[in-house]
C-alpha cells in the first residue's frame, strides 16, 4: 500500500514538473523565481507601463505609450503617464537588438509633453527596422504624430484621434517673440504628421483651426472612418491585422538582405 502510494505522488511530481511554462503569466527575474513574494514585477509595471518579462514573441518589440506622455516635468503621482526616458531606450535597444526583427507600437494616449512626444516621434520614423502602429481607444494630441511615425498605421474601429494647435499651462510671457516659439513648435508638428502620412496640409490645418466642433476649444475629433479618410492612417484594424502587416514588413526586408 504505501509502495503504491509513493508511485502515485511520483507520478503527480512528474506530471506538475512536466507542465509547459506559461509566457504570458507575470514572472519575475530569474534570482526570484522561488520567491512568491516578489514585487519586481509589480515594480516594472508602475515604473515602465509594460511587463519587461512577457515575451511570447521574441523577434518584435511591444512598446505601449499610454496614458499622458511626460517629459521634463513630472506630473502628478495618480496621473497615469508614459515617461519619454523609458521609451526612448526600448526603442534604441530594439534598433540595437539583432534578434529584433520588427517594432509594434500600441497607442492609447491624451497627448502630453509635446517636445517629448516629438522626439519619440522623430526617432521612431528613423530607425531601420519595420514598425507598425495601432491606435487603441485614442491618439490624441501630440499622439498624431506617434501614430503616424511608424511604416504602416492601423486605427481600431471605435478609436479616435484629437487634432489641435498646441497649448500650454502655466505663465506665459505676453510679447511676439513667445508667439512667434508656439508657432515655430505648432510647424515642427505639422510638417512632421504631413511627412509621415498621405493628409494634406491644407485639410489637416482646417481640422486643426476649426472652432465649431469642439466646445471650449479649438480643434476636431476624428473617428476611425474619419482619418483613414483624409489619409492620416492607413487602415482600420486592430491587433491581428497589425502583427500581419508587420510579419509581412519584416519579410521584405529580410528578402533585400
Amino acid at each position: 500500500m504505501t509502495d503504491n502510494n509513493n508511485q502515485n505522488n511520483n507520478r503527480r511530481i512528474n506530471i506538475n514538473n512536466s507542465e509547459p511554462a506559461n509566457p504570458f503569466l507575470f514572472n519575475g527575474n530569474e534570482d526570484n523565481k522561488g520567491d512568491e513574494n516578489s514585487d519586481q514585477p509589480i515594480e516594472n509595471v508602475k515604473q515602465v507601463g509594460s511587463v519587461t518579462d512577457i515575451s511570447p514573441v521574441k523577434d518584435i518589440c511591444f512598446i505601449s505609450i499610454i496614458g499622458e506622455i511626460e517629459g521634463h516635468t513630472s506630473l502628478p503621482p495618480q496621473s497615469k503617464t508614459t515617461k519619454y526616458e523609458h521609451i526612448i531606450p526600448m526603442i534604441i535597444g530594439a534598433e540595437m537588438d539583432p534578434e529584433i526583427k520588427g517594432i509594434l507600437l500600441l497607442i492609447n494616449t491624451v497627448g502630453g509633453d509635446v517636445e517629448a512626444g516629438l522626439a519619440i516621434s522623430e526617432l521612431i520614423a528613423s530607425i531601420t527596422k519595420p514598425t507598425v502602429s495601432i491606435v487603441l481607444g485614442g491618439g490624441h494630441s501630440i499622439g498624431t504624430a506617434l501614430a503616424v511615425s511608424a511604416e504602416y498605421s492601423f486605427i481600431a474601429p471605435t478609436g479616435t484621434m484629437t487634432i489641435h494647435p498646441i497649448r500650454t499651462n502655466g505663465f506665459v510671457i505676453g510679447v511676439p517673440q513667445t508667439f512667434r516659439y508656439f508657432q515655430k513648435m505648432q510647424e515642427r508638428i505639422i510638417n512632421f504628421i504631413v511627412n509621415n502620412s498621405r493628409v494634406d496640409k491644407k485639410a489637416l490645418l482646417s481640422y486643426m483651426y476649426d472652432t465649431d466642433e469642439i466646445a471650449n476649444d479649438v480643434g476636431t475629433v476624428l473617428n476611425a472612418q474619419e482619418v483613414i479618410d483624409i489619409g492620416l492612417i492607413d487602415e482600420i484594424g486592430g491587433f491581428s491585422s497589425a502583427m500581419n502587416v508587420l510579419r509581412g514588413l519584416i519579410d521584405e526586408m529580410e528578402k533585400k538582405n
